[in-house]
């Protein structure tokens, strides 16, 4: 390598932050709260030979650092063989296209090339998610789907910008299949504007270091991250390591898929093998192709942390077994469920599967659904229809070190639920509260963290209610002896009544009129070690704070507790936990 360590550090970091400023300015100017507030989307800079990952955004959502490198792969091979019409400077593609390197199709991904004379240096990319894309429910999660039309409007890669110009035409179209069109011209000039900025950083990058350099710099980087991954694996004890992982339902057949996995350490290389897992089902629950690799690869980021984020860092992992399986969806299989809740489960079995090996780095399993809730209506007071997309956290599963931590993000990402400030002021909703999922945290000795609780109330109007949720039949898997965390639960109130959905958490068009609730408790994480090793002071404490009760206390830790404040009864737990024994 001629590059001397400094200037390959200070190249990483530049493009680091390129991607970092596109992130931001994408969450600045868009109007959409799932990306303004939520920060639901994502930005990177992709090879323009096979469009592999250069960088990514820190704020990005992990699930499409393998999604939008496999879109942009796609896309280049579109061009090349005249599929896809050749590129201008200036333009921008848009896909969202599930089975062309995509996720659900509200993830609309753009990508743009980057030209340094005269020919493409590389592309910049992102993906937001939309509110709304058409379809039979607004927000698009139709938890009864049994094709993707029904999820809607299907977008092969087109270029929306040509030479810096908005194409009016192809934008009507996309107008005219979805819901609240008048306001998706904030997000979608938001979108771009971001890959405007990445163009111009990018560039003084170049200008400052050449081109050469930049370009050798990306060579090494790759190549080192390989490495890195490679050195990693190697602290793998050899072996075979199988797991299992559940999905409730897929929303149209009341029965259970599974995630059946074995990884095998393969020399410096690891093997993901999913032979066995549930063929595709009827319902949105399938997963393509692109975001199984993706949430095989995030599980890795979450394990191996240290690794710089390119593609070189996925080059050791293998994935195998997944055809014939509803984690390689076809066309017209429906997908809606596939990022935010199959791919959390695709790590959650990673994560099972390798904590006997790797106790000291991976945890427990966490929350593992992102909790779509939309909500789309009418608002007579505004007098303009709406489509609220509620996301929320859960907890994370309990680890060697400590407990897990409490209403955390979803496993594949970084977005967190809007404030409840932003959702009440755009939108005809009032939360009644908004607190930790009592009692929802694995028992272990160091416990999961608590899911999140809230109540939110139609106020005025008419609208209708779909889930698209999961985890409410199994709750995140402990491990090492701890117990499995709480599982969701929704619950709708119609004038009054209490109503659960047959599939626990996946249900579409529930009517609602004003005063009508949704109430939704997220699942906690999985307990780590054995529950009755847990310090009774740390179960007190958590009495103490109504985290759970006294009962909660003596039955999953062995401890006893007395008093109001609480206080341990040392003779007491000590002959709870040697009966058990």
């Amino acid at each position: 390598m001629s590059l001397d360590p400094i200037t390959l550090t200070v190249i990483q970091a530049g493009l680091q932050q390129v991607c970092d400023e596109m992130d931001l300015t994408f969450s600045r100017a868009a109007f959409s709260p799932v990306i303004a507030e939520a920060n639901d989307r994502s930005d990177g800079i992709y090879a323009a030979d096979d469009g592999a990952l250069i960088a990514q955004g820190a704020g990005g959502l992990p699930v499409f650092v393998g999604t939008m490198q496999e879109s942009t792969r796609i896309l280049i091979g579109m061009i090349a063989d005249g599929r896809a019409a050749p590129p201008q400077p200036g333009d921008i593609y848009i896909v969202n296209d599930p089975y062309l390197g995509g996720t659900h199709l509200m993830d609309v991904r753009f990508a743009r090339p980057f030209y340094r004379g005269g020919r493409i240096f590389c592309w910049l990319s992102n993906t937001g998610h939309w509110p709304d894309t058409g379809g039979a429910v607004p927000g698009g999660f139709s938890a009864s789907a049994t094709a993707v039309e029904q999820e809607g409007l299907r977008l092969p890669p087109v270029r929306l910008f040509k030479e810096g110009v908005l194409d009016e035409e192809i934008f009507a179209i996309i107008r005219s299949n979805i819901r609240v069109a008048d306001q998706r011209i904030g997000d979608v000039k938001a979108q771009a504007a971001a890959l405007l900025v990445g163009e111009e950083r990018l560039g003084a990058l170049m200008d400052r270091y050449g081109d050469a350099t930049v370009a050798e710099a990306i060579a090494e980087l790759r190549r080192r991250a390989a490495m890195q991954m490679r050195a990693f694996i190697a602290t793998i004890p050899d072996g075979r390591y199988p797991a299992s992982a559940w999905i409730d339902s897929d929303g149209v057949v009341d029965a259970p898929l599974e995630i059946r996995l074995a990884v095998t350490r393969e020399g410096e290389d690891l093997r993901f093998d999913f032979s066995g897992s549930s063929p595709p089902c009827a319902g949105p629950m399938n997963s393509v192709r692109a975001t199984t690799l993706s949430a095989v690869y995030l599980a890795m980021r979450h394990i191996f942390p240290e690794v710089a984020m390119s593609a070189g860092a996925f080059e050791p992992l293998h994935v195998t077994g997944i055809e014939g399986t509803f984690l390689d969806a076809q066309y017209p299989r429906p997908v809606s469920g596939c990022a935010a809740e199959v791919s959390q489960r695709i790590a959650e079995a990673v994560f099972v599967a390798l904590v006997a090996a790797l106790p000291e780095r991976v945890t427990a399993a966490p929350a593992g659904t992102s909790g779509n809730f939309a909500l789309g209506g009418t608002d007579p007071a505004r007098g303009r229809d709406f489509v609220m997309y509620q996301i929320s956290g859960g907890g994370y599963g309990g680890n060697a070190g400590h407990d897990g931590l409490s209403n955390g993000c979803s496993t594949i990402g970084i977005s967190k639920a809007p404030p409840v400030e932003i959702m009440e002021q755009a939108f005809p909703v009032l939360y009644h509260h908004y607190a930790l999922h009592e009692g929802s945290g694995g028992a272990g000795c160091q416990r999961g963290g608590f899911g999140l609780d809230y109540e939110v109330e139609l106020r005025r109007g008419s609208a209708r209610a779909s889930f698209v949720m999961d985890h409410g039949r199994f709750g995140p898997q402990g491990v090492l002896g701890g117990g499995d965390g709480g599982v969701n639960r929704v619950t709708v109130w119609q004038s009054g009544v209490p109503h659960r959905p047959a599939h626990l958490s996946k249900e579409q068009d529930i009517p609602l009129a004003p005063g009508d609730r949704v109430r939704v408790q997220t699942p906690g994480g999985g307990g780590y070690g054995d529950p009755f090793r847990r310090d009774p002071e740390a179960v007190r404490e958590d009495v103490a704070l109504e985290r759970y009760t006294a009962e909660q206390a003596r039955d999953l830790f062995g401890v006893a507790l007395t008093g109001s404040p609480p206080q341990v009864d040392v003779a007491a737990t000590r002959t709870l936990r040697a009966a058990r024994s």
